[in-house]
């Protein structure tokens, strides 16, 4: 079996998903999709050696998957075995040689890292590995304290990564400094209706708190004050 199908094995298996063939002057591209959103993670084809950039024109395969992280596409290209996209946005994807150049263990990495970034929100909450999040509360405007008092869950604000399964180490800052309680996410993305209790002078108790570290003059607007500069 050669790294080609060894790839395709690797994506039906883990993925479930099946190769489509959307040319027919391309017989053998195979896309690779999600079944929900349709996003393609993943393209396998085989193409000229001198369209890539490289010596002779003998057929290589290749697969394309994407990388959202520009840094590390950035040092990947300098590595044996890597190109610019090919076919696809050389911004956001990037070219792996399917010639045994590359561990096919590292081309797997890459297609799992390829398939997260383009899976819907409750596909990546089931193929995410969990996590564990340090999230300070203020005791000044919640009572973190006596927050599990008489129940066993709380609503708190969601951080853009947090997914559901993840760990929350509960901290209280300075003069406390400590956590108070290790938590489970059960449920992300729930709606809701924000009221604050401290509208109406949050800006005040914010300069009350801002003066025991900084002497100079201090000023902080209020909800929705614009300020010309």
């Amino acid at each position: 079996m050669d790294l080609r199908e060894d790839v395709e094995k690797y994506i039906k298996k883990k993925y479930k998903a099946s190769p489509e063939y959307l040319w027919k002057r391309y017989p053998d591209y195979a896309v690779f999709r999600h079944e929900d959103n349709r996003k393609w993670f993943a393209i396998i084809m085989d193409v000229d050696a001198d369209k890539l950039g490289l010596p002779g024109t003998e057929r290589i395969d290749i697969i394309d998957v994407k990388i959202d992280d520009l840094m590390l596409r950035d040092i990947l290209l300098q590595q044996e075995g890597f190109l610019p996209a090919y076919h696809m946005n050389k911004g956001s994807w990037i070219t792996i040689l399917l010639d045994g150049t590359v561990k096919v263990d590292e081309i797997c990495n890459m297609i799992d890292a390829s398939f997260l970034d383009t899976a819907s929100r409750k596909k990546k909450d089931k193929f995410c590995q969990a996590k564990e999040w340090l999230v300070p509360a203020n005791p000044k405007y919640y009572d973190i304290e006596h927050a599990f008092d008489e129940t066993d869950e709380i609503d708190w604000k969601q951080g853009a990564r947090i997914i559901k399964g993840d760990t929350v180490f509960m901290y209280v800052g300075a003069p406390v400094s400590a956590i108070f309680y290790k938590c489970k996410v059960t449920e992300v993305d729930i709606p809701y209706e924000y009221e604050d209790k401290n509208l109406s002078d949050r800006a005040k108790l914010y300069k009350e708190e801002g003066t025991q570290y900084y002497h100079g003059n201090l000023y902080v607007p209020d909800d929705l004050e614009s300020i010309e500069l």
